[in-house]
């Protein structure tokens, strides 16, 4: 019973705070108060969720400095953990359906977050020109999910290319991040949350100046991959 509580709980903080977040949003178009929320927001996930959050590896991210976070996805609570535990200001590149949800969906389209229709090619392709805008205007560091939507059993997926090509076009260097645990916590489908801790694990910054062909982002796609699965699996 307790499980589902704190779902209930989570899920009407939810909904408060994508509201604070999506006025924040609107007055301030630097969006470092929106991320200023978005901080306060996990930490209140996490105590309301009975959950710890675990970092490794953060002394390898400057957080002057702009990057795209490739990191795998399995939970809903991947995103609060990577909220809290990134220092750089983020934009999460997120699915277009998720725009329709009442308010999240709202403070997602005005925030600082990429919009991204996954079932048209053009589009997606508009939607990484807007992603390299905002990281030159605003010095936001995507973040990608690399498998395009959550795990349904928990383990890693195939990557996508899109964040790889948005990293070389942008030129800007690559992060892989390892988030372990949240699947245990709460699998996708499940309204119940049960206690115990995330490990978000970063690791070393990958060039991509020397990336010049479609081959070498493959290439790049599966190192990147197998580097998340390894720091998941230690």
């Amino acid at each position: 019973m307790l499980s589902y509580i704190r779902f209930v709980l989570v899920a009407f903080y939810t909904f408060l705070s994508s509201f604070v977040a999506g006025v924040s949003a609107l007055l301030d178009r630097s969006f470092t108060a929106y991320t200023h929320v978005g901080k306060y927001y996990a930490k209140g996930v996490f105590f309301l969720g009975g959950i710890k959050l675990k970092v490794v590896g953060s002394e390898k991210i400057d957080p002057k400095k702009v990057y795209v976070f490739v990191s795998n996805h399995s939970s809903q609570f991947d995103i609060p953990a990577l909220q809290a535990a990134i220092p750089n200001k983020i934009g999460i590149v997120f699915k277009q359906e998720l725009g329709k949800i009442p308010v999240f969906g709202w403070q997602l389209k005005i925030g600082p977050y990429i919009m991204v229709d996954r079932k048209n090619a053009e589009s997606a392709m508009r939607s990484i020109e807007e992603a390299k805008e905002k990281m030159k205007q605003k010095k936001l560091s995507p973040v990608v999910f690399a498998e395009g939507t959550r795990s349904e059993n928990g383990e890693v997926q195939s990557f996508k290319r899109g964040a790889f090509y948005l990293a070389v076009k942008a030129g800007y260097p690559i992060v892989p991040v390892s988030v372990s645990g949240s699947y245990k916590l709460l699998p996708k489908g499940k309204f119940s949350i049960k206690r115990g801790t995330i490990t978000v694990t970063f690791d070393d910054p990958i060039d991509t100046s020397s990336i010049l062909t479609r081959k070498d982002e493959n290439d790049l796609m599966e190192k990147v991959r197998n580097i998340v699965i390894k720091n998941i699996k230690e």
